[in-house]
């Protein structure tokens, strides 16, 4: 696998298309510390580290509207690849749907949003806007 971030959020679409409740995944500090921002942004229920013998595993319960039954993430995309990175300083830090969604970002502060990196006056690597 050459890009584990990009499996991430693959996943995550993925088991949101297909009506899942729980998805679990290879675990990474980076994925980590993905998980805990999608959570405290309210996007996933809840999560939790699960030590296994190959590897650890991340396994998220994911929301969805109680009556609608949609899902709590409309798109979540990949924006810096091993590829080709992208990176966004203070003043060219980017705004998802005006503010509604999140650009989540790893700087030397650790992986923020965009919204903590302009009040931390940090730039850095654009991973992904979900909304």
């Amino acid at each position: 696998m050459t890009d584990p971030i990009a499996d991430f959020l693959t996943r995550i679409r993925n088991a949101y298309l297909a009506g899942k409740k729980v998805v679990e995944i290879p675990s990474s500090n980076m994925k980590v510390a993905l998980t805990k921002i999608l959570f405290e942004k309210g996007y996933i229920l809840s999560w939790k580290l699960v030590e296994g013998e190959p590897f650890n595993t991340i396994k998220i319960a994911l929301k969805y509207h109680p009556q609608t039954k949609t899902p709590a993430i409309k798109q979540i995309q990949r924006v810096s690849t091993p590829g080709l990175r992208k990176y966004a300083d203070v003043k060219n830090m980017p705004r998802v749907l005006n503010g509604l969604g999140v650009a989540i970002l790893s700087t030397s502060k650790g992986v923020i949003t965009d919204k903590e990196a302009r009040e931390l006056n940090v730039g850095g690597e654009v991973i992904c806007y979900v909304y």
